[in-house]
């Protein structure tokens, strides 16, 4: 599974895996006491559902008295009757109330627990996972499948509690009151467990697929949203709705499937507890006259054989949900004990401590010497990107990288910053295998801003304020004036309390780049990584943060991924690389002066850029 993509599919057990459940069922354990208390209510409910028909078998035989054809009626009994009928409307309520008030708690306490580990952990898992995981298969498992489990594991325990309750109360009040119509009326029994198991198997069966079919369709929602300029451009209008047209026909079918056995299912059910009543009738009838009974006694059996259809029922639909919902069990299973591809060793963790819980007196220095030692790097897909690579980098310097997409440029400075680790050599800063060292320790000691800049939902200050959580207003604002950010960010409505909105959508590109640039500044780090930082922003804005970038790479060691070959020319080192190797390597004046590859490139790129002004 770990070398392609997580999808539903993956995940498609019918079984009830049990060794999942006592994994899920650790997630209820905590709240333990208001499982008992929901229990302890269930119970009680029960009870108080097998007395009622029995208050209305004492109206029947002790108020209305039928005998032979002669019926007297006795009113000195009503307000016996009624404070009956009131204490049992006060148990039921206040039993009602109590059950609600515990399974609630259960559930969403449940609900929170599951999704606080998973994101946890998720905080934990290294890019690689991220790689092979589709967004929408992690959203899908802390939404529908954490309500799901937390579903079952609260109304489900419950609903089967009050089951189970219900039919051990009836049959042994059943066996009291008269043991040959209690025969007759379990008789249904197993019947109606076969109908009722059967039918919801399928009905949850069918549904599981609707499921299925409609996570496809959300995905296409969200394609079909989010990538709503290029299929106009792609003129792939009628294409998308075909597609989104098959899936939602399908969903029709599905849907149709499982309401035919929906409509089935009572019918059939009413037809079986018809023929018991029918039989509790013709027996009873006869008893009444030869042994006799009473007919309050025929009235009660006749409810108590409606009253198994409810917990038989719930039973059968409870055992069916566990069965649907083991695939969500299996996926959250899945999630939660996914191992990191990258993760410190135990002596590393005791020294250093975790990524959320740091032990930073025992951080040492970081100077920022670094070097490749016979490096070799592949993904988990495809083929390998480095091959006993090697590099050194003096503490200061400021290294640019140049080449082809796919030439290995990024790949470097994610091994660098310990998003990924080297399959074969090894990594060392100030002379020590940074595995060594704790990844809390590196990745503090880091800043790296993207080609694609991420802000966000919250103000400029607040997002600026991420690169230093403890930073003052004014050093916020220094780190804004010094990447030339400070005017604009005054020419909004609200100044730094402006909301970026979400992903930073109400700033434009290039007012992003240099919010994420001051968030940098304002980090201090040690190794800096620039990833076509300047790509995607205009000219003028470019020159802009020109000179901040030369400010902030003084006294740093940092890697730059160059498009724009103008703003790498005061490096230090100039790399160019091709298939992950490195084929120049100096600086500007000297590749140059060599006329090669770099010199190729830079002349090409120079001539494209004057012809685009020449243009305007």
């Amino acid at each position: 599974m770990n070398d392609q993509l997580l999808d539903e599919e993956s995940f498609s057990s019918n079984k009830i895996d049990w060794n999942v459940w006592k994994k899920i069922f650790k997630f209820v354990k905590p709240l333990k006491k208001f499982v008992i208390l929901s229990i302890v209510s269930m119970a009680i409910l029960a009870a108080t559902d097998v007395i009622y028909p029995y208050i209305s078998k004492f109206a029947i035989d002790e108020i209305i008295t039928p005998n032979l054809g002669v019926v007297d009626v006795d009113l000195s009994k009503i307000p016996v009757f009624i404070g009956y009928y009131v204490v049992f409307m006060i148990i039921q309520a206040v039993m009602v109330f109590l059950f609600i008030i515990f399974a609630g708690k259960v559930q969403t306490e449940l609900a929170y627990n599951i999704r606080e580990k998973a994101f946890h952990h998720l905080q934990e898992l290294p890019f690689s996972y991220y790689d092979r995981t589709r967004v929408g298969w992690i959203m899908a498992r802390m939404t529908s499948d954490s309500r799901n489990l937390s579903d079952i594991l609260s109304w489900g325990i419950i609903d089967f509690t009050w089951g189970l309750f219900l039919m051990i109360i009836l049959i042994t009040v059943m066996f009291i009151i008269n043991w040959k119509l209690a025969l007759i009326t379990i008789a249904i029994v197993p019947v109606l467990m076969i109908i009722s198991t059967y039918f919801r198997r399928h009905i949850l069966k069918s549904y599981r697929s609707i499921r299925k079919v409609n996570s496809k369709i959300t995905g296409a929602y969200n394609e079909g949203l989010t990538g709503a300029i290029t299929t106009k451009t792609l003129v792939l209008e009628d294409n998308n709705f075909g597609d989104f047209n098959n899936l939602t026909s399908d969903m029709r079918k599905q849907s149709i499937r499982a309401a035919m056995f929906q409509g089935l299912y009572f019918p059939t059910v009413i037809f079986l507890i018809s023929i018991g009543i029918a039989l509790i009738y013709y027996v009873g009838g006869r008893m009444v006259y030869t042994i006799p009974i009473s007919v309050g006694t025929l009235y009660l059996f006749t409810n108590y054989v409606w009253q198994f259809f409810d917990p038989i029922n719930n039973i059968a639909t409870i055992f069916a949900q566990f069965q649907q919902a083991q695939a969500s069990a299996e996926r959250i299973v899945s999630l939660i004990e996914t191992k990191p591809d990258i993760e410190d060793t135990q002596a590393v963790i005791e020294k250093y401590g975790t990524l959320f819980e740091y032990k930073k007196e025992n951080f040492e220095e970081l100077k920022g010497d670094i070097e490749f030692n016979h490096v070799s790097f592949k993904y988990h897909v495809g083929e390998k990107v480095l091959t006993d690579f090697n590099l050194k980098v003096h503490a200061g310097q400021s290294i640019a990288l140049v080449g082809h997409t796919g030439a290995g440029k990024t790949t470097i400075v994610n091994l660098i910053c310990r998003f990924y680790e080297p399959t074969e050599g090894e990594i060392l800063i100030d002379g020590v295998n940074y595995k060594e060292r704790s990844m809390g320790w590196l990745h503090s000691n880091l800043g790296y801003v993207l080609q694609s800049p991420h802000l966000f939902s919250g103000t400029v200050m607040e997002n600026i304020r991420y690169g230093n959580l403890d930073a003052t207003d004014e050093e916020v604002i220094q780190a804004a004036k010094a990447v030339e950010a400070h005017e604009f960010i005054m020419r909004f409505e609200n100044g730094y309390e402006t909301e970026c909105g979400e992903g930073g959508s109400r700033l434009s590109v290039g007012q992003k780049q240099l919010v994420s640039f001051a968030r940098a500044i304002l980090a201090d780090p040690k190794i800096l990584v620039l990833d076509e930082a300047t790509s995607s922003v205009d000219t003028e804005t470019e020159q802009l943060i020109q000179v901040a970038i030369n400010k902030l790479l003084k006294g740093r060691t940092s890697f730059i991924v160059a498009h724009r070959l103008s703003t790498i020319v005061h490096s230090d080192r100039i790399l160019v690389l091709e298939g992950g190797i490195v084929i120049e390597d100096g600086t500007h004046r000297e590749l140059i002066e060599k006329r090669g590859h770099y010199y190729q490139l830079y002349t090409n790129q120079y001539s494209e850029e004057m012809l685009e002004l020449s243009k305007r």
